[in-house]
């Protein structure tokens, strides 16, 4: 390891940087999962749902050359990211309160798992290109995110309690980043690149086992639609759900 290298510094800064990004993500989910609990039990989900976003990162570290191949893998986390968003747009109100305390916590870290697991692989992905094969900047990479899941759920579920309206912009991220995983999966890709060679872009690397990459419009396209999706259905659902509870007085 050479401190005086500037490539040693700038992949430094650059993962800092994706960390405070991407650990974003986790935090969100964390807050929202846990916003229904006690007060006495909220720290104890964030606590758990962070153990759970770091120990999925490691876990995927070790295998993600693999991962990043594996047909529909994206289809399928990109699927459970749009059922957790608007579950937790139709959970807006609290409405699992009447839950007994033990069953909500486990029912909050096994949302927050699901969700790290889907989201935690491209994160991986990210801080190990970043690392340009450092394994000691990969593993403070790793480290760094621990800190940045706790507290920002915190500032996150903080700012929930006071402005409920955030649950949706909650639910709206993770629509953008299922809308962006579904078009990075390599089915997906190669289907795109078959239908118009102008959607992908051919990525010259040798160790990204897809070697495709969504174009910046059908990308950022896919972000749109997987908001609008997420919000149009969550609000169609939860005012289904309104009016029959009207209907039931």
């Amino acid at each position: 390891m050479d401190f005086t290298s500037p490539v040693f510094w700038v992949s430094l800064l650059q993962i800092i940087w994706i960390d405070l990004l991407l650990s974003g993500d986790n935090a969100v989910v964390i807050a929202l999962a846990c916003r229904s609990l006690p007060d006495r039990q909220r720290k104890w989900g964030i606590l758990l749902g962070a153990g759970a976003a770091v120990g999925l990162r490691i876990v995927f570290a070790l295998a993600v050359s693999f991962l990043l191949g594996v047909p529909f893998l994206k289809v399928v986390g990109a699927a459970l990211l749009f059922w957790i968003a608007i579950k937790l747009v139709l959970d807006e109100d609290g409405g699992e309160h009447h839950v007994e305390s033990s069953d909500s916590l486990w029912k909050a870290v096994r949302t927050i798992a699901i969700a790290d697991a889907v989201m935690s692989l491209d994160n991986v992905v990210a801080i190990a290109a970043a690392a340009r094969g450092h394994a000691e900047l990969f593993i403070f990479g790793l480290l760094l995110t621990i800190p940045l899941i706790v507290f920002g759920s915190q500032l996150i579920l903080k700012l929930i309690s006071r402005f409920p309206i955030l649950i949706w912009f909650g639910a709206a991220l993770l629509g953008w980043i299922a809308g962006e995983m579904l078009v990075g999966d390599k089915v997906v890709l190669e289907f795109m690149q078959g239908y118009s060679a102008g959607l992908v872009d051919v990525v010259m690397d040798p160790e990204d086992p897809v070697g495709l990459r969504a174009a910046a419009v059908p990308h950022y396209l896919a972000g749109a639609v997987g908001i609008a999706f997420v919000l149009g259905l969550g609000w169609l659902l939860k005012n289904r759900r309104s009016a029959a509870a009207a209907g039931s007085h």
